[in-house]
């Protein structure tokens, strides 16, 4: 029983360590500050060292290495720790402005709200805005899902509806630098910094559904406008903080799901952990579970109606682009405004 004992004790050791080494080989990949070569050789030293580790356990010298190796991850931990988000480079111009708020009574000033005309996926003339909202006229929200990677992973987009059919979309987003893309396994690994975007539909989700080909749905969610208020003003605090302090983005625990999360339990909304949190392409499956979409209407129906790039594409992005793609689109019962 003791040789049992200790033998599936190395085991756990052994994966462990493996997954020690290949956490620390791709941060020293994707962060080292260093040549494409000198980022490669340290990544394959350390795996390397982490292989004689593996080895070492099953042997008589396991204590040694496996301190020896605690030492070293010990090190790339403080070298991590250490890695801050830049403030100043040289920014794609879609991200290159973090929007901030500030409130004076019911109203709302925004500064750096995007309205970009985009004539292809990489001809836009750029505008950056200063608007004001009127909260008091605060009544829907309304989530969209754009999917660019299949029917599993989408963008989440936020839109807020005032009264008189005005929107305000909020988007959170991977600040690239100019050529940059977004990678995935890349940013798990502090390699771009987070940004708060508020802009016009016509912009944030026009882009995606006429030019970019991703398949763009919208769903009208059940809230009041108390929750809306309370949802948006979390979006503005969570903007100004990122423009005083930057964070990186993370395809896992930083993104355009997580955060909407966050903000929605800081608010006092109930967010079961689910799966399809991660997965988030199955966001509004688990959204009609809880209730936050028109339960009235099979889920079935309200995504074959969800789809807007058809109603997007005709519309060309007009001024009543934000009236055309809601045309046919199940909205929930109207909540009492405040």
């Amino acid at each position: 029983m003791h040789r049992l004992a200790s033998a599936v004790l190395v085991v756990q050791l052994a994966i462990l360590v493996a997954l020690a080494v290949a956490w620390a080989s791709l941060a020293l990949w994707y962060r080292l500050p260093a040549s494409e070569f000198a980022r490669g050789f340290a990544a394959g030293l350390f795996a390397l060292f982490g292989i004689f580790t593996i080895a070492a356990l099953f042997g008589p010298w396991r204590y040694k290495a496996i301190l020896t190796f605690t030492a070293g991850f010990a090190f790339i931990l403080v070298w991590w720790i250490t890695i801050k988000p830049v403030e100043d480079a040289s920014w794609a111009p879609d991200v290159a402005r973090q929007v901030t708020g500030e409130f004076n009574g019911d109203l709302l000033t925004l500064t750096n709200v995007r309205d970009f005309e985009w004539h292809s996926s990489t001809d836009f003339i750029e505008r950056w805005t200063t608007r004001t909202y009127d909260m008091s006229k605060l009544r829907t929200v309304d989530l969209f899902m754009s999917y660019w990677a299949g029917p599993e992973i989408a963008h989440v987009i936020f839109s807020f509806g005032f009264e008189g059919g005005e929107q305000l979309p909020w988007s959170v987003e991977v600040r690239r630098r100019v050529g940059g893309a977004f990678s995935p396994l890349a940013d798990l690994f502090k390699s771009n910094p987070l940004v708060i975007i508020a802009a016009d539909e016509r912009d944030v989700v026009g882009v995606r559904s006429n030019f970019r080909g991703e398949d763009v749905q919208i769903y009208r969610l059940n809230v009041s406008p108390e929750q809306a208020g309370a949802l948006l003003r979390e979006y503005v605090a969570d903007a100004n903080a990122l423009a005083t302090t930057p964070l990186f983005y993370n395809s896992l625990t930083s993104n355009c799901t997580t955060t909407v999360v966050k903000m929605m339990r800081v608010v006092g909304g109930k967010v079961p952990f689910d799966w399809r949190l991660i997965v988030n392409g199955y966001l509004p499956e688990y959204a009609y579970d809880h209730g936050a979409l028109d339960t009235s209407v099979p889920l079935a129906e309200l995504r074959t109606v969800a789809h807007i790039d058809q109603r997007a594409r005709a519309d060309g992005l007009s001024p009543n682009f934000s009236m055309a793609i809601r045309v046919g689109v199940p909205s929930p019962a109207p909540q009492d405004p405040r």
